[in-house]
């Protein structure tokens, strides 16, 4: 992640400190467990707690290493085992460089998967908000763009809502299932390394173990986490870019917050650009390339391969990186969103009253006269900017509809009196039962 779309808390998951602290942990409930299990005599065990639990890491030393070891986990416990006596020989025992990845890459995809889901359920309650406050306030629905029949904004960001909803389970599940370590050896076998060792290991770290690992934790884990963080960012896209719609020029309906002092374009003074929800558009695209190369990632040679390994040190944090910045920024967005619930009426009646050809046609129908037929007499009113009263001076309409008639199947009351339907589905309101 680069500085500007970096959030501290993120940043410290996958800090390299942070990533070496775990690895030394792994080592340590390892060694301990070793030692419960009569392999470390007590003595040793004593001395590497002494030598190494108060002195942390040296993420410097362990690069130098590195530099000419060309293996990261070797440059790592060389940096550890320097500070040690002969007792040093314990540690990594009957481990392999996996043990360390995966268990730590575990510990640190659900820490930043917790960041993300906070960030998420900031937003919900902020749409929750939105679409609580704004149930009644009349809006035109489109489709293709185009004037279709009246909603109100609040079940517009109802629907966003449930979306949400449905992300946050989404996330959640994957959460656990990245949760999962191994401390199973070379191949996974516990072949020198014993299931109880890795049991401690686990559990001390809140983990559950994979129950089939090779060399590696099954990558489908890590693949279903960014496709839900594709998936995620897909519902951030769609809200950002019907803020983007609605704030154009011609509509004017709702706007991103625009701080004071902040400027939109650098040659035209006027502009008010939704630059925070275009912002997030391209962040979105970056969430599924993430999850591409995560399903890629899952075809492994036999029991390992490390064509993987290069493209995870991307991916998992600027996948979780950038979900926690979109997820803010559009928290942001939505909790000083402008919205002008008067624009929105005035636009409700550009098209002069087609918005309820529906209910018009629907109405004839009723009557008695062929849908087809009626169709056609109504859409023939369609080019006319005072379609209500060319409605009531047309003979053939007169023909079927009274113009009490007329008026109530135009009447904006009776379009809007269902949403409460979607409103209790989703759950923002009271069930009738």
């Amino acid at each position: 992640m680069i500085d500007r779309y970096a959030l501290p808390e993120m940043r410290d998951v996958f800090s390299e400190r942070r990533k070496l602290e775990l690895w030394l942990r792994i080592e340590l409930l390892a060694t301990e467990a070793l030692n419960a299990g009569g392999i470390v005599p007590d003595g040793d065990w004593e001395r590497i707690k002494t030598g190494l639990q108060g002195a942390g890491v040296d993420p410097a030393r362990a690069h130098e290493i590195e530099r000419e070891s060309q293996h990261d986990v070797i440059a790592f416990l060389r940096s550890v085992t320097e500070r040690l006596g002969s007792e040093g020989r314990w540690l990594h025992f009957g481990l392999t460089s996996s043990d360390l990845l995966d268990t730590a890459t575990a510990v640190q995809l659900r820490d930043g998967t917790a960041v993300v889901a906070n960030e998420l359920a900031r937003l919900i309650e902020i749409v929750r908000r939105l679409a609580l406050q704004y149930r009644s306030a009349p809006m035109v629905g489109r489709s293709h763009g185009i004037h279709a029949e009246p909603i109100t904004f609040g079940f517009k960001v109802a629907g966003w809502y449930a979306e949400l909803m449905r992300d946050a389970e989404r996330l959640s599940r994957a959460g656990e299932g990245v949760a999962v370590g191994k401390v199973s050896g070379a191949v996974g076998t516990h072949a020198n390394v014993a299931p109880e060792v890795e049991a401690h290991v686990m559990a001390g770290l809140g983990l559950t173990a994979d129950p089939a690992a090779t060399q590696v934790v099954s990558r489908d884990r890590h693949a279903e986490l960014l496709c839900a963080l594709a998936i995620l960012g897909g519902t951030l896209e769609r809200m950002a870019t019907e803020v983007r719609h609605l704030q154009r020029s011609e509509v004017a309906e709702i706007f991103e917050p625009f701080a004071e002092g902040q400027q939109g374009s650098s040659a035209m003074p006027h502009k008010r650009n939704p630059v925070l929800a275009e912002r997030i558009t391209g962040l979105a695209r970056l969430l599924r390339a993430d999850a591409l190369v995560a399903l890629e990632n899952m075809a492994l040679w036999h029991e390992r391969d490390i064509s993987h390994s290069a493209t995870e040190r991307f991916i998992f944090e600027r996948a979780l990186g950038v979900a926690a910045y979109a997820t803010r920024t559009l928290g942001d967005v939505m909790d000083g969103l402008e919205v002008d619930t008067a624009r929105m009426e005035a636009n409700l009646e550009l098209s002069g009253g087609m918005i309820y050809s529906e209910a018009l046609l629907l109405a004839m129908v009723e009557r008695g006269a062929d849908r087809q037929a009626a169709y056609r007499i109504i859409h023939a009113r369609d080019d006319e900017a005072t379609f209500r009263e060319a409605l009531l001076a047309d003979q053939q309409v007169g023909e079927w509809l009274t113009p009490e008639e007329i008026e109530r199947a135009m009447d904006l009351e009776h379009h809007l009196a269902g949403i409460g339907a979607t409103y209790r589905a989703v759950g923002l309101e009271a069930s009738d039962e």
